[in-house]
């Protein structure tokens, strides 16, 4: 009766054993897999909540638009901006039309490339659809070709503005920035009669 017994406790004793350490491996198994989500599921949730900068999505992909206009260009003047700097084209009359993308800029009837005279890490080609003389032929703006028309001092982003020159009614101007960053191209109406040609480029990415 005593050997039964005692094979009856160490029985009961060992069954207890073992089920507690199902439940213990059981447990920390469980609580990797968990873990293991956990984590993974931040690291998504942190890459996905990069905002853009100032919330600019507009690339540096080349951008045009618009057609040929016989209002003269008047006035090129700059501006700075919290999140990117502007250079603003006038004209005397309304335009629409531009081409501009990042690369070498060549002067208009001449063909000789401005990157070498144009500070800044990246340029970008502004080419205008509209002419910078009227109808003598007499200039309208006050700039020779390959003249710096913009004091860039202070600004974020913008290195030099240089005037390509004008023919055959397209206007060219060479913009050096600090590197190839997001732009974009505005067509405002105004002051007046006026028209305005507006190019923004973003501070960063």
């Amino acid at each position: 009766m005593r050997i039964t017994s005692a094979l009856t406790v160490a029985a009961v004793v060992l069954a207890g054993l073992v089920a507690g350490a199902g439940s213990s491996t059981a447990s920390t198994s469980t609580a990797g897999i968990s873990t293991a989500g956990i984590s993974t599921a931040g690291s998504s949730a942190a890459g996905s909540s990069a905002a853009a900068y100032c919330g600019i999505t507009w690339g540096s992909a080349e951008k045009s638009a618009g057609t040929l206009s016989d209002a003269p260009l008047t006035e090129v003047r700059t501006g700075r901006h919290d999140c990117y700097d502007r250079v603003v084209f006038e004209f005397a009359g309304p335009v629409d039309g531009y081409a501009v993308g990042y690369g070498e800029t060549w002067t208009e009837g001449e063909g000789l490339a401005l990157s070498p005279y144009t500070a800044g890490g990246a340029l970008l080609r502004v080419s205008l659809r509209a002419p910078a003389y009227d109808d003598a032929h007499q200039g309208t703006v006050p700039y020779a070709v390959g003249e710096h028309v913009a004091n860039p001092l202070r600004y974020s982003t913008l290195r030099d503005v240089v005037f390509g020159g004008s023919f055959e009614g397209y206007s060219t101007f060479a913009v050096g920035v600090r590197a190839r960053l997001p732009f974009r191209v505005l067509v405002l109406a105004g002051p007046g009669t006026h028209g305005r040609i507006v190019l923004d480029v973003a501070h960063q990415w």
